[in-house]
């Protein structure tokens, strides 16, 4: 365990709203070691993303709340950390990439002035040594001619350059945990190959630890060395990626591999998952996913599943898996 760079315990956190409380998330553990990728996968409105902003504690207040749990990050729990001691971890420790670059950068600052607003407040460098430090964190990220991106605009870059730039921001201070909150959904084939390449080679020279949130099991299978499948504000099953291709154990984490179209395979038509998640204002009292399950049992109506460890690294909440 010495080697660990985050381990949440138990975390809740809570929107209350004047319908209610939401449970975005509801007891949601699992740790990520140095030089790991961890995979958080499931549907949208799971609460991947507001897992990785309870961890950067950027919740929307007052609505969001943090009402139970713990966040350690280096040894230090960051749910005991003032606002101030928190912004002193927030770029320096632990970075994260958002899910759209346009609404990440400020389209009236130049992308070099955004790369070292960052340098700046947690380096401490003298000013001649900033622009020098902001080109470095470009070339990072493979962006071609960077003497002359940084005296560019965000909307004079593509989608794929744009999102090179805002993981410079998230990179420029050597973090040791990267959360990457669906940064691929938006560009296509081709570009989204050569940023997870992108992703292993920054992980490789810097050992940095990754949180990887995605809806796309086709992605985690390329980056991802242990997965969490989230499903209602729950980690249904946790594995190392290989395993969980090859041997599934709850019917949620099947049903989402099985979503994933096939190239060796001709189908008349795709496979989905029936119905809808359920409301996380109004929680059913069994096992979340058993209104859309096909192999439910009467047990699954009435209490929740237990989490079950089938190995070391592998563990499923499922009242079949015993």
């Amino acid at each position: 365990m010495s080697n660990v760079v985050l381990q949440v315990e138990d975390l809740h956190t809570s929107f209350f709203t004047r319908m209610g409380e939401v449970k975005a998330v509801d007891g949601v553990s699992f740790l990520i070691r140095e030089g790991e990728t961890f995979g958080i996968v499931g549907e949208s409105g799971c609460g991947k993303s507001v897992t990785g902003l309870s961890i950067m504690r950027l919740l929307p207040e007052p609505g969001g709340q943090i009402v139970g749990g713990k966040i350690i990050l280096e040894g230090k729990n960051l749910l005991e950390l003032s606002k101030k001691a928190m912004r002193a971890y927030r770029g320096k420790i632990v970075s994260m990439i958002l899910q759209d670059p346009m609404s990440s950068l400020n389209p009236v600052y130049q992308v070099g002035d955004q790369i070292a607003e960052s340098v700046r407040l947690h380096q401490g460098l003298p000013e001649n040594m900033v622009e020098p430090e902001v080109i470095s964190a470009l070339r990072l990220l493979r962006i071609p001619a960077p003497e002359v991106r940084i005296k560019e605009y965000p909307f004079q870059l593509s989608g794929g350059m744009r999102q090179r730039v805002v993981g410079s921001i998230a990179m420029s201070c050597k973090p040791r945990l990267l959360i990457a909150d669906e940064p691929t959904t938006a560009l296509d084939s081709t570009i989204q190959a050569q940023y997870i390449a992108l992703f292993e080679d920054i992980q490789a020279k810097t050992n940095v630890a990754i949180m990887f949130i995605t809806h796309d099991f086709g992605v985690i299978s390329r980056i991802c060395d242990r997965v969490g499948v989230m499903y209602a504000g729950k980690i249904v099953e946790t594995a190392p990626t290989r395993e969980i291709f090859k041997a599934p154990k709850h019917p949620y984490t099947v049903a989402l591999i099985h979503s994933v179209p096939r190239l060796d395979q001709k189908d008349e038509r795709l496979f989905s998952i029936e119905g809808q998640p359920p409301s996380l204002m109004n929680l059913p009292p069994g096992c979340r996913f058993c209104p859309r399950c096909t192999v439910a049992l009467d047990v699954c109506k009435e209490q929740q599943p237990p989490e079950v460890k089938i190995s070391d690294n592998h563990s499923v909440s499922c009242w079949r898996v015993k």
